[in-house]
C-alpha cells in the first residue's frame, strides 16, 4: 500500500516527543520566539503521554528557596553522592536553580499541591519531593504545550532525525509515519528539541505473559530519545548507568511515599534489619566517601540508592528473603493508610489491583518487595542520556559548545530522558529542562546558525523506503510462514524483543544473573548483538501497528548496543547494586573518576570511547 507522504515545511522549533520535557520545550519556545514556527510530534497523545502519562503523586523535585528550604547547590551535593560522584554539576546546577518556577505554574495552571496545614509550605514527602494530587499532571500541563504551539502531531511515530545536506553534523528536522493511518510525515525544521522517552523492556522483565505491561518505568517508553540521537551522530553520555529499583513485589509499585511520608521501613523473612549488616564489607569496595564502616553516611546524607539496592540482593541471597515492607504499623492509622491506597491509586493503579486480586492487605500484612530489571533513562536517579552542552556563566570549557542542552550534533538540544548527566530531575525537572532547551534552540535560531539548511528529496525517499520496508518483507515472505508466527524469511518485533531481552540479561546484567557480568559476557554479548542487529534488517511488520513496534525494537537495540560498550568501557563496579563487573569488583576512583563517552559512527555503526573531565563545581559543605 502506497501511504501519503505529508511535509511540514518552515518550521523553527520541532519538538520530538511532548512529555514534561516536550511539553516544557514547546512552552518556553513560545516566550522566546513568539514569530516562530513551533510544532510537536508526538507518539501517542500529548494529553496522556510521557512517564507521568497515568498520575503521580509527588513532585520529586523542588527546592522550595523561597522558604529557605534547599539551594540549588544543596540538590547537586545530593544527586552526587547519589550517583558516586558521576554528576554532570553544570547541568544540575543549572536545573535546579530555575526548577521552583516551573512547579510555581503547575500550581497556578491548577495542579493541586498539598500543604502544609501549619506552615502553609509544600507538603513534604522527603527533603526534595512534594506532594501533589497529580492524576491529571499530564493533561493540566499539556494543556499549556497545546497553547504554545502552531501545530500538535499526535500519534507520529519519529524514526529518524534528518540530516542537513549542506553542511556536516546538522540536523534539518524529523521524518516518521502515523500510527493509526501510517501516512509518512516529514518534518524540515530549524532546530530539534529531543524530548523521547528513556528505555524500558530492554532488559528481560521479572513479569511475564499477562503481567508484561505492568513495568516500573513507562512500558511505551522505547529508547527513542537515545535510538534518534544514536543514529543521528550524537555523543553519548554514562549510558552503562542504569537503575534497579526496589518496588513492590508484581505490581512495581513505588516505595518512596511509603519510606518518606509514612515512616515504613523493611526487613528480611525472618523480621530482622539486614541492611547494617551488609556495610562494613561494603564500605571496602566503595571507599569511605560514601560509607564508613558503621554504615552511616559520612555527611549524614541518605546513603546512595545502589548501596541499599546491594544490601537487599545479598540478602536474599544468602537465604534470608523475602525482604518485606512492614506497613501493618503504619496503616492502624486510617488517615496514613488512605494515603498508602491513594499513593497507588493516583500513579500506579495496578499495584493497588493486584493486593486486591491476591488477597494482600497491608493492614494485616507486610507487603513483599523485589528488585526490578533494569532501566536506561536519564530524568529519574540515573545520568544517562546525550553529551550536551551546559550554560555559559557555569560550564567548564569543554562543557559548553555554544547552547545550553545542545548535543554534539548542531542544532540537536535535549531535554528530560535524552540528556545525560543530570539525575535526580524527574518531572519538574524534565519539564525544566525542556524550557532551558527551547531558549537556546531559539538564540541559535537568531543568532542565524540555522541558515541554508537543505534537504534532499533523495534523503527523504531514501527513509521512506527504510521506514515502510518492514512492511514489504512481510508481504513477500509471509507464504512461507511455517507454523505460528515463524518463517524462515523473517522474524517479528515480538519475536526480536523477546531475543534481545535475553541478551541484555544473560551479558549486560540482568536481574537473572543477579545484574553481574564481566569483560567475556559483555564480548560475546556483542557479537550476538552485532548478529542481530544484521537480523534486524530483515524484521517484518504485519501491520501498522507491528510497524511501529518494529521501530521501537529498533531504538531499543540501538540504546542496548551503547549500554553494552559503556559497560565494557568502565572497567569497574562504579554502582554496586544497580550492576556488578565481577572482573573489576571495586569502585576506582584513581582510574575511573570520569564521565564516560561514546559516538557511533553514522556511516559504519563503529563506536569510539573516550573518557571526559569530572569537574566538581560545588563545595562539599552546605552553608
Amino acid at each position: 500500500m502506497a501511504y501519503k507522504t505529508i511535509i511540514e515545511d518552515d518550521i523553527d522549533i520541532l519538538v520530538a516527543g511532548a512529555g514534561l520535557g516536550g511539553t516544557g520545550a514547546a512552552f518556553e519556545a513560545r516566550y522566546w520566539g513568539k514569530d516562530k514556527k513551533i510544532v510537536i510530534a508526538e507518539k501517542a497523545n500529548i494529553d496522556r503521554s510521557g512517564a507521568v502519562a497515568q498520575g503521580l503523586y509527588a513532585i520529586n523535585c523542588y527546592m522550595g528557596t523561597r522558604w529557605g528550604e534547599n539551594n540549588p547547590e544543596d540538590h547537586v551535593r545530593y544527586a552526587r553522592m547519589d550517583l558516586m560522584g558521576m554528576v554532570r554539576e553544570d547541568l544540575a546546577f543549572d536545573m535546579a536553580r530555575h526548577v521552583d518556577s516551573a512547579v510555581h505554574q503547575f500550581e497556578e495552571w491548577g495542579l493541586p499541591l498539598m500543604k502544609n496545614p501549619d506552615t502553609g509550605t509544600y507538603l513534604r514527602e522527603g527533603r526534595w519531593q512534594i506532594m501533589i494530587h497529580g492524576e491529571s499532571y499530564k493533561p493540566i500541563v499539556a494543556e499549556a504545550a497545546k497553547k504554545s504551539a502552531d501545530k500538535v502531531f499526535n500519534r507520529i511515530c519519529v524514526t529518524h532525525f534528518l540530516m542537513d545536506d549542506s553542511k556536516e553534523n546538522r540536523v534539518a528536522g524529523a521524518v516518521g509515519f502515523n500510527v493509526r493511518t501510517g501516512n509518512y510525515h516529514v518534518f524540515k525544521a530549524k532546530a530539534v528539541i529531543c524530548g523521547a522517552g528513556g528505555a524500558s523492556n530492554i532488559f528481560k522483565p521479572r513479569s511475564v505473559g499477562e503481567g508484561a505491561g505492568r513495568v516500573w518505568y513507562a512500558p511505551w517508553s522505547s529508547g527513542s530519545a537515545y535510538g534518534l540521537m544514536i543514529e543521528a551522530g550524537a555523543k553519548m553520555t554514562q549510558m552503562e548507568n542504569r537503575i534497579v529499583l526496589a518496588r513492590f513485589k508484581d505490581g512495581y509499585g513505588p516505595v518512596g511515599a511509603y519510606f518518606l511520608h509514612l515512616k515504613t521501613y523493611t526487613q528480611n523473612g525472618v523480621g530482622e534489619e539486614y541492611e547494617s549488616k551488609w556495610f562494613p564489607a561494603l564500605t571496602k569496595m566503595v571507599g569511605k566517601e560514601y560509607l564508613d564502616t558503621e554504615g552511616q553516611h559520612l555527611s549524614h546524607k541518605p546513603i546512595p540508592t545502589c548501596l541499599r539496592n546491594h544490601a537487599f540482593i545479598n540478602e536474599v541471597n544468602a537465604g534470608r528473603g523475602p525482604i518485606h515492607m512492614v506497613t501493618m504499623e503504619a496503616f492502624q492509622d486510617p488517615h496514613l493508610e488512605e494515603i498508602g491506597w491513594h499513593n497507588f491509586l493516583g500513579m500506579t493503579v495496578g499495584q493497588a489491583v493486584l493486593w486486591a486480586a491476591t488477597d494482600v492487605d497491608p493492614k494485616y500484612e507486610n507487603p513483599e518487595l523485589t528488585t526490578s530489571e533494569p532501566y536506561v533513562m536519564g530524568s529519574h536517579a540515573t545520568g544517562c542520556g546525550a553529551w550536551c552542552s551546559g550554560p555559559e556563566d557555569v560550564s567548564p570549557d569543554e562543557y559548553f559548545w555554544g547552547y545550553n542542552r545542545m548535543t554534539t550534533v548542531e542544532g540537536l538540544f535535549g531535554a528530560g530522558d535524552a540528556v545525560g548527566g543530570t539525575p535526580h530531575a524527574f518531572s519538574s525537572g524534565s519539564f525544566t529542562e525542556g524550557r532551558l532547551a527551547a531558549k537556546a534552540a531559539c538564540k541559535y535560531i537568531d543568532d542565524g546558525k540555522a541558515e541554508g539548511i537543505s534537504v534532499s528529496d533523495k534523503q527523504i525517499a531514501d527513509l521512506k523506503e527504510k521506514i515502510y520496508k518492514p512492511l514489504e518483507t512481510y508481504t513477500v515472505g509471509r507464504n512461507e510462514i511455517v507454523a505460528g508466527s515463524v518463517n524462515p524469511n523473517y522474524i517479528n518485533p515480538r519475536q526480536g524483543l523477546d531475543r534481545l531481552q535475553k541478551m541484555m540479561d544473560e551479558y549486560c546484567g540482568g536481574f537473572g544473573v543477579n545484574y553481574m557480568t564481566n569483560e567475556k559476557l559483555l564480548q560475546i554479548g556483542l557479537k550476538k548483538m552485532k548478529i542481530f542487529g544484521e537480523d534486524l534488517e530483515k524484521i517484518a511488520a504485519e501491520d501498522i501497528h507491528e510497524l511501529l513496534r518494529a521501530w521501537e525494537l529498533k531504538h531499543r537495540f540501538l540504546t542496548s548496543e551503547s549500554v553494552f560498550q559503556h559497560t565494557l568501557f568502565r572497567k569497574e563496579t562504579r554502582w554496586p547494586g544497580y550492576y556488578y563487573r565481577g572482573d573489576a569488583m571495586k569502585l576506582d576512583d584513581e582510574n575511573w573518576h570520569v564521565l564516560t563517552v561514546s559516538q557511533r559512527d553514522r556511516n559504519t555503526g563503529e563506536y569510539t570511547m573516550e573518557k571526559a573531565p569530572l569537574y566538581h563545581l560545588v563545595g562539599d559543605k552546605e552553608e
